[in-house]
């Protein structure tokens, strides 16, 4: 299959106006295919020749102007239109389409528990192909107009309000949108229905979920309704579609997907199982970033892919921010900092980084590639600290202009940054040259000089190119009853570079340089802070700024700067005392997945994981009042997670329940039989009932997991022809058997897969396209094996082999942070 590229694209926006599509969709021919009729209105402005796409599984009939076109012509995705003449056609399109199992174009899932069949769309980012024929490109917009027909007894939701005859749905015709933002999800729905402002809202379900969406339908409608509000008093441009539905979809490749007026979510999303406040929070900035697309990317479009930050970075920064505003959950950018922002510092540091804006994405393959940490959460970090320079006065004025503009069009950077600079009288080019055209993560080092009588200056060395304007808090020890206390005695207000020396009076006990997380750099100690850090770390006030001293030292214990064991001390140390879930959360989660499994050689490894499972067994006990039950779910997670012998949790699944509670929900017994699993301490005579007891889909993959962690040889290897030897796994059963396959504990095991996942993978990304080249590349890759050897079979794949692009990119990824590994190793062992 051709991937269209930047040139083909802008020659063929240069020839073409298109008007309108009429889709006729019929879901009623069976469990493989579906029938696609497309009708294209669009003009030529000159005479010429150019190509439609379609994946079709068979091509029926083209015509023309009413005049017949040869299907045989089809050349892989590209239908040839030759010696168009200038004014107004129309193409005809009549095409036998494939269901999909891997999360792209029309996915077909069939519910476990109760027998059910949903199908919904995802056609980002070329994959309307798989659904109807298209000028597939975002800056040929059109309005879209689609008939269903499905069983008697589902419904049908898309982009606009359906209204249904005698099983045939047809969508209000949209406002111009581009191609890949046309969405159908088809199925027996549960929905939950209400109005606000006028305006229909939606929630939709799998039927075997209704009690859980019904539970917290009232969650999800006020901060859908509080967002709205808030972004209309933010933005002049009203909301453009006519009703907004938020269905919860199964086996969805994404977070979510910002379809104009039909937003689609994975249904993970509705919880079978208790979950902690700060996933309430996630799901609900989700909800805020969806939400923010209307604007920007559904109203206002990219015009190429290569300013995709446009919509993710926009929607990041304006999801975190407006929920803060709006919401119950006022400190969201403490999630940010621990959950995103690493994301990004980690991308921004491998040798696949690239600009926030980058300005070489040939054509959509490369384009793919860059929907990574750069583009959501170093783009909004850019924005967060434009913000901060700008004001948000200003900030919102040049939005509120580029809406205006661009309404119901296409933008490029320029644009945007134009629209900024009207709005401002500071030099918002430069800025975007700065930030956004150059890549890597600036380092910020204090430099403490001491005056005189006392007295010390603050000079801050940057390693990098980029402006910033920080805060560095300066905190003494509180020298009252409570000993270990720190309070802030100062925030100073910096920009980076510096013209001068800053005089800050005595020296603080600590200073914190980006206090408040409001520049994108990592940051250094001086020793006598590191000190302070290390022991009274816990004792700093607000939860940002501990998440910016834990981000430090994630940032020195990857740079081979910290060893990985002063971190797991100062995790042992100073998280029993934390309050803040996503700290926790996010500390627990890199110290074993990182410094456990990857960065201590495997003798080292079980004396962390004991220190873990103490620390989650403190926490346990800190918990048994029940005031903390977010933080008491953490705990027990991990120490599932953590369990080098089976005694315990074999005794917690047998009962029912953790001592004191909580009870084990689904989500906790299917935990903790992976980790027996694992441990050799079940087989597959207990998971077969698990399977019994829970059914779900949920229930499968808990099964695949378990199946795929067992230390057995025939285990394994029925794992690996599941996954690799035949196409029969959907994305998440694939990813629910990759994850269960690899474990530290099993290396001898596993070791001759190693040698076979490389050519494995790539056969299988080439068979089954990019999504299960990215779960091949991401979830099957053998992480656990740090050594040369792993690291020299993958990169002979990258120079010998041809992996595609998703799976290249993978895999340089993967094979950056095993270097990283092995560097943190050896800086240990020199």
């Amino acid at each position: 299959m051709s991937v269209l590229t930047r040139d083909e694209a802008q020659t063929r926006a240069e020839l073409l106006d298109v008007h309108h599509y009429t889709i006729d969709l019929d879901l009623t021919g069976g469990d493989e295919t579906f029938d696609s009729r497309t009708l294209i209105r669009f003009a030529a402005r000159v005479d010429g020749t150019t190509f439609v796409e379609l994946k079709p599984a068979e091509l029926r009939s083209v015509t023309l102007d009413g005049h017949p076109l040869d299907p045989e012509a089809l050349d892989g995705n590209r239908l040839p239109l030759k010696d168009l003449t200038a004014g107004e056609h129309e193409l005809r399109v009549d095409a036998r389409m494939r269901y999909s199992r891997t999360g792209e174009g029309m996915h077909r899932f069939t519910d476990p528990t109760d027998g059910e069949t949903y199908v919904y769309t995802q056609l980002f980012l070329d994959d309307v192909q798989r659904v109807f024929a298209a000028f597939d490109q975002p800056d040929l917009k059109a309005v879209f107009e689609l008939s269903v027909k499905a069983p008697q007894d589902w419904t049908v939701l898309a982009n606009g309000i359906t209204e249904h005859t005698d099983g045939v749905w047809k969508a209000a015709p949209t406002p111009l949108i581009s191609t890949y933002l046309v969405a159908v999800a088809a199925g027996p729905w549960h929905s939950v229905r209400t109005e606000h402002r006028g305006l229909p809202f939606g929630l939709h379900c799998r039927r075997s979920l209704a009690p859980y969406l019904d539970a917290d339908a009232d969650e999800l409608l006020d901060v859908t309704r509080a967002c709205y509000d808030r972004y209309h008093e933010k933005f002049d441009e009203p909301y453009p579609f006519d009703s907004y539905d938020q269905a919860f979809v199964p086996e969805f490749n994404a977070g979510a997907m910002e379809n104009p007026g039909l937003v689609t979510f994975r249904d993970e999303f509705v919880y079978r199982s208790a979950v902690t406040d700060t996933e309430r929070q996630t799901r609900a900035m989700v909800i805020a970033h969806e939400m923010a697309h209307m604007w920007f990317g559904d109203l206002v479009t990219l015009k190429w892919w290569d300013d995709i930050w446009l919509n993710e970075s926009f929607a990041e920064y304006m999801g975190y921010q407006t929920l803060t505003e709006a919401t119950r959950f006022t400190d969201t950018w403490t999630d940010f900092g621990v959950t995103r922002k690493s994301w990004g510092y980690d991308a921004d540091q491998r040798p696949s980084t690239h600009p926030v804006a980058p300005e070489a994405v040939d054509d959509t393959a490369s384009a793919l590639l860059n929907f990574d940490g750069i583009s959501y959460a170093k783009g909004a970090s850019a924005l967060r600290q434009l913000v901060a320079w700008l004001g948000e006065k200003d900030f919102l004025a040049g939005i509120n202009a580029h809406f205006a503009r661009h309404k119901f069009a296409n933008a490029t950077l320029a644009d945007f940054i134009d629209n900024l600079a009207s709005a401002t009288d500071r030099d918002v080019h430069a800025w975007a040259d700065a930030w956004l055209r150059t890549t890597g993560v600036d380092t910020l080092t204090p430099r403490i000089t001491p005056g005189e009588h006392g007295t010390c200056t603050l000079t801050v060395d940057r390693a990098g190119s980029r402006p910033h304007r920080i805060a560095a808090g300066l905190y003494d020890r509180d020298l009252g009853d409570d000993g270990g206390q720190l309070v802030l005695r100062e925030s100073l207000h910096l920009d980076v570079p510096q013209t001068d020396a800053h005089p800050i009076g005595k020296r603080p006990a600590l200073l914190l340089l980006n206090d408040g997380d409001l520049t994108y750099a990592k940051v250094r100690f001086d020793p006598e802070s590191f000190e302070t850090v290390r022991k009274d770390l816990s004792g700093l006030p607000r939860p940002l700024t501990r998440a910016v001293v834990w981000n430090a030292l994630r940032d020195a214990v990857r740079d081979s700067e910290l060893a990985p064991g002063a971190y797991l001390e100062a995790a042992r140390a100073h998280l029993p005392l934390e309050t803040d879930l996503a700290i926790v959360q996010g500390v627990l989660a890199f110290a074993s997945a990182y410094i456990a499994d990857r960065y201590l050689t495997p003798d080292e490894r079980p004396a962390a994981l004991a220190t873990l499972s103490e620390l989650c067994r403190d926490l346990i006990r800190r918990t048994e009042d029940g005031d903390h039950p977010g933080l008491r779910l953490i705990a027990v997670r991990h120490r599932i997670d953590v369990a080098a012998h089976p005694d315990t949790i074999a005794a917690w699944l047998a009962d029912g329940t953790v001592p004191g509670g909580p009870e084990l929900d689904p989500e906790l017994r299917w935990r903790v039989l992976a980790r027996l699993a694992v441990l050799g301490a079940t087989d597959e005579a207990a998971i077969a009932a698990e399977l019994e007891r829970d059914p779900s889909a949920t229930g499968q993959e808990g099964a695949a997991r378990c199946r795929a962690a067992l230390p057995d040889p025939e285990a394994k290897a029925r794992a690996w022809e599941a996954m690799f030897g035949s196409d029969d796994l959907s994305n998440y059963l694939f990813t629910a058997t990759a994850r269960g396959f690899w474990q530290p504990e099993q290396a001898d095991l596993v070791r001759e897969y190693v040698t076979r996942y490389y050519p494995d993978a790539v056969a299988l990304a080439d068979r089954r396209g990019p999504a299960m080249a990215e779960a091949a590349g991401r979830w099957a890759f053998p992480a656990h094996a740090v050594d040369a050897d792993n690291l020299s079979l993958g990169e002979t794949c990258l120079h010998d082999g041809t992996p595609t692009p998703a799976l290249r990119r993978k895999l340089v990824d993967q094979l950056d942070d095993l270097k990283r590994a092995l560097r943190v190793r050896g800086a240990r062992q020199a």
